[in-house]
């Protein structure tokens, strides 16, 4: 596996390497390139020296046409990647053929399509300004360079959100992966090189191992923005990084979403559709709603559902198509799931789970809390691991305090029998996506970010593009 690299697909200048392990087996997959704060360097003055030379920034034509040609290459090669993203990220291989690659290959189309018919220039009405007549246009132009530094969780689908979006808007990138997924970008970046005609430098990838090498590209000066996934601890280092020299930041950060059950909801559709939901890739998603408020004359029904649902979950292996769950991506993250379990006995009631299974691989299990404190530490921090705490509540507008009750607004989830009494308390959550009854917005048409700590900007959407664009006015008699 290389980086890219002006247009080349290297290793790292001191030939360093670290291991690609695969979660569910514990085994070496293989090394990536252990990039050096050199070859971070490298990798931004091809950007830089890309947008000021070539006409990447200027000709949303040429973008278009690059951008077919990776999403057609990408799906050729689909199922080489998807059996790299189950090694290296343990993700599931039904989540494969949605949210972890197919879905994404499929999503660039929309950014394909709005590069169509965007309006990149409009004409302001002539106006007499100071007692002449003026004629003004105002253009959206490409921001500059750009760094895109993503997580493990969903790394394919990642690494081309944030690439698609700048790229789209005429932007030059170095995208650098999470450690434990370097596969997923490199294979991006190789596909790029051998398949589309997109100018050496307009897109870079950097593995690193290195927090240093990261850090460089969050405050170096030729980079113009960074868009970052990552846990909101990381963000605010991200942004004070960026503060000095002014960049420009797109951040999506952490979650504690919640599911407001109301009391006229169909309590098993609901309670059943959250418990699947906290499973998925082994609860490792930002957007998952994993506290679930009920009404306290309904808890014990909502318990004896949730139990029931957890117990057919199917997880394990991850090559196993029927498997929605694999294991957790590291040691690590086990480690820190399972202390998350141990501090649940401590503040609530455990109804399922609390473990980990004996044999190889970074396993745990999913598992339910009940009679959560909503002030607690397992109600209040994003675990990132298969688990669901139970909250129970008195009236609608309790509910609604404790949904908004977290430094977070990534998302929530409401259920009721009445979809505009639904839709009433969804309006007055602060969040930035709401599903009701259990509709889903996760759709490249849909903007996704958040409120409060959840992160700035959006991707997705017209706003996605708008994001990676600066803003001109011009004036003329």
């Amino acid at each position: 596996m290389s980086m890219l690299i002006d247009g080349e697909l290297v290793g790292a200048s001191d030939g360093g390497a670290f291991e690609n392990v695969n979660p569910a087996t514990e085994e070496v997959l293989g090394v990536a390139p252990d990039g050096t704060a050199d070859d971070a360097v490298r990798a931004l003055d091809a950007a830089s020296r890309a947008f000021d030379t070539t006409s990447w920034s200027t000709d949303p034509d040429f973008r278009r046409r690059c951008l077919v040609q990776l999403q057609d290459a990408l799906r050729k090669q689909a199922d080489r990647i998807r059996d790299l993203v189950i090694a290296e990220s343990g993700t599931p291989d039904f989540t494969t053929r949605i949210t972890q690659l197919d879905g994404p290959i499929d999503y660039l189309s929309h950014y394909i399509d709005l590069l169509e018919h965007y309006p990149f220039e409009r004409e302001l009405p002539v106006k007499d300004i100071f007692g002449s007549p003026t004629r003004r246009t105002v253009r959206r132009e490409a921001a500059g360079v750009v760094t895109a530094i993503t997580p493990w969780n969903y790394p394919v689908y990642l690494n081309l959100a944030k690439a698609s979006a700048a790229l789209a808007a005429g932007c030059t990138v170095v995208l650098k992966p999470a450690p434990e997924t370097p596969w997923s970008a490199t294979e991006l970046g190789r596909v790029v090189a051998e398949h589309t005609d997109i100018p050496p430098g307009v897109f870079n990838v950097l593995t690193t191992s290195s927090v240093e090498v990261a850090e460089l590209l969050t405050s170096h000066p030729a980079v113009d923005h960074v868009t970052f996934t990552g846990s909101t601890a990381t963000g605010r280092r991200v942004m004070a990084a960026a503060a000095p020299t002014i960049k420009r930041v797109t951040l999506e950060l952490g979650g504690k979403s919640a599911a407001i059950v109301l009391d006229d909801a169909d309590l098993a559709a609901a309670v059943g559709s959250v418990v699947f939901g906290v499973c998925v890739h082994a609860g490792q998603g930002c957007v998952l709603l994993t506290r679930l408020l009920v009404p306290q004359s309904r808890l014990a029904e909502a318990e004896e559902l949730a139990v029931a649902t957890l117990a057919g979950i199917p997880w394990g292996d991850p090559r196993d198509p029927s498997n929605i769950m694999g294991p957790v991506i590291s040691a690590r993250q086990r480690d820190r799931v399972l202390s998350y379990y141990d501090l649940g006995r401590a503040e609530a009631r455990l109804l399922a789970g609390g473990g980990a299974p004996p044999g190889r691989g970074y396993f745990v299990e999913p598992t339910l809390f009940s009679d959560v404190d909503p002030a607690s530490r397992l109600a209040q921090e994003e675990v990132f691991g298969p688990v669901l705490a139970i909250i129970p509540y008195s009236s609608e507008e309790e509910a609604i305090a404790i949904a908004d009750g977290t430094p977070y607004g990534l998302s929530a989830g409401v259920f009721s029998a009445d979809e505009e009494r639904a839709m009433r308390v969804a309006r007055r959550l602060r969040t930035g996506t709401v599903g009701v009854n259990g509709a889903q917005w996760f759709d490249p048409e849909s903007p996704f970010g958040g409120y409060k700590q959840s992160g700035v900007g959006r991707e997705w959407g017209t706003e996605g593009l708008e994001d990676f664009l600066e803003i001109k006015t011009i004036a003329r008699p």
